[in-house]
């Protein structure tokens, strides 16, 4: 009856009656009145669907967002990377460890080192900046990376993502067989001195990262140990690039078209790649929300996900559908893409500038 016209039987909507059972409810709140108008009606209508609309949040809590401090997850990754690598030197030198135990131990070490520095990168590795620093500048050391330049040319991957030109890692992901991707990871540097990317003192940190590893591949050299450096440093960072380039970069962003803040990335559900890959198995939830820290990417997804769900995200992998399957094949022995996007990215522009951003 709620749908009745009252200018179908001529009757004023101030007058309209309505004699069902449904109106017990409102006779309890309302006496014996049963009086009840049109826009009542509508506006009963109207406030029930605005609290459904309500209940949907459009950002994860404050909790989720803050940075964290103390001795948090990525503090103690950090430092398990570094006593890992002390005790697989060790183990090598003095203990006579298998050379695969050692081989193994440190490429472990440095898949971890490759979590806090892209936390790290967005300061949400501690809330404190100089510890923050440390954590990059430490993990970005035992990865031949330079802080400032990861930082810098990774930000700029935010702010343009799948842009064929802004973006670095655009031609990292796209620039050549899948299974070469750890090496175009030096394009970042060139990125970086192209674009003039550095702040105040971060020409100065450039230097003397990259004069640190050149001391250490100076007295590697004259001390005769070389051969252990390339073969138990130089291949695990290669191979964990292989593995940052798959996980971080190839697979979220495929078929690198998508320029809309909600589709740029995927989301591919799994506990067990949750574990694996530090969480990057719901990178889209990283772009949506940078300053999220990757132990609360899986919550923050099946907190998000009616959102996710109504904006129509990408949340599989999509590699066993018949067509990206055949792409991905192609990839991984070519891999050159020749496609352009016009689209603008203005809302993943806003997003980097105010992380906190209610877009």
């Amino acid at each position: 009856m709620t749908s009745l016209d009252p200018n179908f039987l001529d009757i004023p909507a101030k007058s309209l009656i309505i004699i069902d059972p449904a109106v017990d409810n409102y006779k309890k709140q309302n006496g014996n009145n049963l009086e009840i108008t049109l826009e009542d009606i509508a506006n009963t209508e109207t406030g029930t669907t605005a609290s459904k609309a309500q209940k949907l949040p459009k950002v994860p809590p404050k909790e989720l967002l803050a940075p964290p401090g103390n001795f948090n997850p990525t503090l103690l990754l950090f430092l398990a990377s570094v006593g890992t690598l002390v005790l697989s030197n060790c183990g090598y030198w003095l203990w006579q460890w298998p050379d695969w135990v050692c081989f193994c131990v440190n490429t472990i070490a440095l898949h971890c080192a490759g979590t806090v520095i892209h936390d790290a990168c967005h300061q949400s590795a501690h809330r404190d900046r100089i510890i923050n620093a440390m954590l990059g500048h430490g993990s970005a050391l035992m990865l031949g990376f330079v802080f400032p330049v990861f930082t810098r040319v990774h930000l700029q991957h935010h702010a343009h993502v799948n842009h064929p030109k802004d973006d670095p890692d655009h031609y990292v992901s796209t620039g050549g067989p899948l299974w070469l991707i750890a090496f175009r990871f030096l394009y970042h540097e060139v990125f970086f001195f192209q674009r003039r990317l550095w702040r105040k003192y971060e020409l100065l940190e450039w230097f003397i990262s990259r004069l640190i590893v050149v001391g250490i591949f100076y007295i590697a050299i004259q001390y005769h140990f070389f051969m252990y450096l390339l073969n138990f440093w130089v291949v695990p960072s290669g191979i964990v690039g292989l593995i940052l380039g798959f996980f971080f970069d190839y697979l979220p962003h495929r078929p690198f078209r998508e320029r809309d803040r909600w589709k740029n990335a995927r989301v591919y559900p799994s506990p067990i790649l949750n574990i694996l890959i530090l969480g990057q198995n719901y990178h889209l939830i990283h772009h949506l929300w940078t300053c999220i820290p990757w132990y609360k990417y899986q919550s923050t997804y099946y907190l998000m996900k009616p959102l996710l769900d109504e904006k129509g995200c990408y949340q599989t992998s999509g590699l066993l559908q018949k067509k990206d399957f055949l792409e991905f094949i192609y990839d991984m022995f070519v891999g050159i893409r020749f496609h352009h996007q016009t689209t603008n990215n203005k809302d993943e522009l806003l997003l980097i500038q105010n992380p906190k951003s209610k877009i």
